[in-house]
């Protein structure tokens, strides 16, 4: 078996430093985007989108009464694809300033968040 040398007592000792904190100003670079729809006799309404790898039961809206639905989100800063799915059924945000094509054969609202 080698005889591994022993440290000698002057051989310097490596510490560990902790990453600093993140700034401030990156958790505030997200903004809160209100999305809404109203759909009177809707059971259950979510929306879906590049925001939340798109999967509708993930961020349901909220039932605010006389068929109006809303959730608020933190989103960052960037480019998003969403749609509504109202009771199982996709559904184009008639608000939307702006859609795209998808691969299904319907189309995507798009939404700029600066």
């Amino acid at each position: 078996m080698p005889i591994l040398p022993r440290p000698s007592a002057a051989a310097p000792k490596v510490a560990l430093q902790a990453r600093p904190p993140q700034p401030a100003q990156a958790q505030a670079a997200r903004r809160t985007v209100r999305f809404e729809l109203n759909v009177p006799k809707a059971w259950s309404v979510s929306v879906a989108g590049s925001f939340n790898d798109w999967k509708p039961g993930a961020t349901p809206l909220t039932a605010l009464g006389s068929g109006k639905w809303a959730k608020e989100l933190p989103l960052a800063p960037g480019r998003y694809e969403y749609r509504f799915m109202v009771d199982g059924k996709w559904v184009d945000d008639p608000k939307a300033k702006a859609y795209v094509p998808n691969p299904h054969g319907g189309r995507n609202a798009v939404l700029e968040v600066l």
